[in-house]
């Protein structure tokens, strides 16, 4: 493992942490580009995602924010989902594809990302037909590509106006977790069956890296730092990676 991808999670951990992701999707491509194999990918980013992304669960429910009987719906759909996703195979070409476009979709939509503030008497409640088909949907990529899925979940969250800013950044703090474990699984039985789990050991101290990193930027979001210089930051250094990785997959798909 190349020694540099320690500090690179580690400040990959920090920024997601402050605006309230895991980074899978970053963490798959910084992995990726070092020419990691690809197939044991997603199981160490969704390894660091669940360690990142359990210090600002914590955090939420220390401030009574997180509601899982109301976010029921969508993790209905997105456990199986992402743990079917998980144990897919897939091949190298369409596994970069859909990571690079994962990735340069999340940093478009955090650099153009404007505060919406939505009242509590301006919630809307969300048909269940539609929390499942988009928990399901956002479930199966997040298990195939090894992230969490909270990039994708915010602005349709945001866009129904499910409920208020914090309590929709818990949410999808909860959601990240439970399709991270579940797509974790999936992945874990996928490399057990094909004697490729022992490939990942060599990358455990990566989980330190992501842990001390994940718990400073949730010290700095319990300081009520500018999120959106935060998230513009995240957003230039995903738009980056994403165009790295997607350069790589057209010299694959033309070479």
């Amino acid at each position: 493992m190349p020694s540099y991808l320690l500090g690179l999670f580690f400040i990959i951990a920090i920024l997601y942490a402050a605006v309230g992701f895991g980074g899978g999707s970053t963490y798959n491509a910084l992995l990726v580009l070092s020419g990691t194999d690809y197939r044991i990918l997603p199981t160490i980013a969704l390894a660091c995602n669940i360690i990142v992304v359990s210090g600002g669960l914590w955090r939420f429910s220390k401030a009574g924010l997180v509601a899982p009987k109301a976010f029921m719906p969508f993790m209905l759909a997105s456990v199986p989902a992402a743990w079917i996703g998980g144990r897919l195979p897939i091949s190298e070409t369409l596994f970069i594809a859909l990571l690079g476009v994962s990735l340069l979709l999340s940093g478009l939509r955090l650099l153009s990302q404007r505060e919406i503030v939505v009242t509590p008497s301006e919630k809307r409640s969300i048909p269940p037909s539609i929390s499942i088909c988009v928990g399901g949907g956002i479930g199966l990529i997040s298990g195939l590509v090894g992230i969490g899925g909270g990039i994708f979940l915010a602005p349709v969250l945001y866009a129904l106006r499910w409920d208020t800013p914090r309590k929709i950044a818990a949410a999808c703090s909860l959601f990240i977790l439970v399709n991270s474990i579940s797509g974790l699984t999936g992945q874990i039985m996928k490399l057990s069956g094909n004697d490729l789990l022992g490939l990942t050991l060599p990358y455990w101290p990566l989980l330190i890296a992501v842990f001390l990193g994940g718990q400073i930027g949730s010290w700095l979001a319990a300081r009520r730092l500018e999120p959106l210089i935060l998230k513009r930051l995240t957003a230039i250094l995903i738009l980056y990676v994403a165009i790295r990785l997607i350069v790589k997959w057209i010299n694959i798909v033309a070479f």
